[in-house]
């Protein structure tokens, strides 16, 4: 069950500001506030969502592509398509998702270290 108190939300209602890079009716994408690359950003749905399973299931796939058409248009907006960039989403407790509302997290901007 989505719970409506989590920080992704209040950000998406206003209650907690964000650093913010693009937002419409659907999506907000922001500075992460704790970046782990010289470009970390958040990308998020505005539908409430758990995870990733939780958002291809409940709101189909228009609005799944949606929002990743979006992602690509932040890639574009700092050059990262060119430079290359990590996508990273979390999933469950093994995964340690902290934030229970879907989020992907864009890194780049520099050379990352290897996943190995």
């Amino acid at each position: 069950m989505y719970n409506k108190d989590n920080i992704f939300a209040k950000i998406i209602t206003k209650e907690i500001p964000c650093d913010l890079i693009f937002e419409d009716e659907k999506v907000i994408f922001f500075h992460d506030i704790r970046p782990q690359a010289k470009i970390h950003i958040l990308g998020i749905p505005k539908a409430e969502v758990i995870n990733l399973s939780d958002f291809v299931q409940t709101c189909g796939q228009d609005e799944v592509y949606y929002f990743f058409q979006k992602i690509y248009e932040v890639l574009r907006k700092f050059n990262l398509q060119k430079t290359g960039y990590r996508l990273i989403t979390n999933e469950g407790v093994n995964s340690n998702q902290e934030v229970p509302h879907f989020h992907v997290h864009i890194l780049g901007g520099e050379k990352l270290g290897s996943l190995n």
